[in-house]
Order: C-alpha cells, then sequence, then structure tokens
C-alpha cells in the first residue's frame, strides 16, 4: 500500500523565475514587483527606482549632430585657409618672374631677387640632372654638391673683397647661382641633341656660360654692396663656377 508523504513547495530566490513556486499542487505565478535598487546606507545620496518593463523599446538609433568649427577664428570650413603653396612659402608668380628675368641677360630686373628663395633653383637643377638623366649621365648628386660648394667659394671671395662692409649672405649666394643656372640648363637640353665631344657643342656650351656668367655678375654686383669695384674679380668667379657646369654637358 502506498504512503503519501507531504512535500513543502520549493521556493527558488534567486534563478528562475522570480515569484514562481513550485510544489505538488498546481503551479501558480505570482506578479513579479518592479525592481529597485537597494537603498544606499547614507540618506544624502539621492536614488531612483525604475520599472524595466516600463522603459520603451527603440532599435533606432539618432544621429549625432556636430557644431560647425571654426578655423583660425573666422569662417567656417576651410575656405579661409591659405593655399598649400603659400604655406609652404613657394610663391609660384615670384619665381615665373624671375625665370623670364634671367632668360634677358640685357635687361635683368634685380629688383626682383631682393627676396631670396629656393624653390626655383631647386627647380633648374632637378631639370639640369633629369636633362643629364635622358644623356646617359647621373649627375644628381654632383650638381648639388658643386651648388654647394660654388656658393660656399662665392661668399667667401665677396666678402673677403668687401670686407667689413659685404652684406652678402649664404642663402642669397645660393638663390642667385641657382636662378643663373638656368643658361647651362638650356644647354643641357640642346645637348641632347647635339653629337657629344665635337665643336658644336662647346661653342654652344661657352655661349651659355656667358650667359650665366653676365647674368650672375650684374645681380651681385647690383644687389650687394660694394660689388662694383670688383666686377672683374666676381665675373671671373662665376665663370669659373658655370665652366665646371658645362663640363658636365659636353662630357
Amino acid at each position: 500500500m502506498a504512503k503519501d508523504f507531504n512535500v513543502p513547495p520549493v521556493v527558488f530566490p534567486s534563478g528562475g523565475n522570480p515569484g514562481t513556486v513550485i510544489g505538488p499542487g498546481p503551479q501558480q505565478r505570482r506578479p513579479s514587483a518592479p525592481f529597485q535598487p537597494p537603498r544606499s546606507a547614507n540618506p544624502n545620496i539621492p536614488f531612483m527606482s525604475f520599472d524595466v518593463s516600463s522603459a520603451p523599446s527603440s532599435t533606432a538609433f539618432s544621429t549625432p549632430q556636430f557644431a560647425p568649427t571654426t578655423i583660425g577664428g573666422g569662417g567656417t570650413g576651410f575656405e579661409d585657409e591659405a593655399p598649400l603653396l603659400e604655406e609652404l612659402g613657394i610663391n609660384t608668380k615670384q619665381i615665373y618672374q624671375k625665370t623670364i628675368s634671367i632668360l634677358n641677360p640685357f635687361r635683368v630686373r634685380a629688383d626682383l631677387h631682393d627676396d631670396a628663395d629656393l624653390s626655383g633653383p631647386f627647380l633648374f637643377l632637378m631639370a639640369f640632372g633629369l636633362f643629364q638623366l635622358l644623356a646617359g649621365k647621373l649627375h644628381f648628386g654632383i650638381i648639388l654638391g658643386w651648388v654647394t660648394v660654388a656658393a660656399l667659394f662665392l661668399y667667401v671671395v665677396f666678402n673677403m673683397l668687401a670686407g667689413r662692409n659685404g652684406n652678402l649672405d649664404l642663402y642669397r649666394c645660393l638663390s642667385l647661382i641657382g636662378y643663373c643656372m638656368l643658361p647651362i640648363v638650356i644647354s643641357s637640353a640642346i645637348s641632347l641633341f647635339v653629337p657629344q665631344g665635337g665643336m658644336l657643342i662647346m661653342v654652344i656650351s661657352g655661349f651659355f656660360v656667358i650667359w650665366s656668367t653676365r647674368v650672375c655678375t650684374r645681380l651681385l654686383v647690383e644687389l650687394a654692396s660694394y660689388g662694383d669695384e670688383h666686377r672683374g674679380l666676381i665675373a671671373y668667379a662665376c665663370f669659373l663656377i658655370y665652366a665646371l657646369f658645362s663640363l658636365l654637358v659636353m662630357f
């Protein structure tokens, strides 16, 4: 004969669903109370109770809105920014004007070269090296090295001649020698279509060496003080500089 045992109902305080009582009889579900955080022991700290089931369920996210940023305290956006070449200190209009001035050896405008720069000379030196590369000669390092040594040589010679009154700095020497390299660059381009080692290439190179010497001498005399007194020596130093570069073209 089977015996009936009275089994007390089992209540799960954690885990499962709260409010559910499991026992031998029919299961009854008690309504769950809204979740409330435990009260803090400090009464000065406020707390807020909320019901999780009453929070609106939404899966849509709104796009964040950003306020327009102002640049430089002026207008908005990048419209008021200076061009990139201007920020780098490259004045293309000035380089063009200086180039046109060098192309006319009889009317050189020395006032354009008061503001020295290295952007134009660097372009001319790279063009010279490129024409030499097309002729099968890799002279980029030699060209840059010779220009640096030539600027130092001209700087030392001129300041020794002018004494304490000399106002020619090394930066201006680099700028003037680089811009006056334009005739040598033209001769390098012409040499691509002329047989190497002949009399014709020597005559062409000599003409462009005299052109560069005349322009560089005139600029140095007009821009630097006490240069007119030593015009012959300055012209001789410039002739040696550009004659060395013409050797790269002829041989």
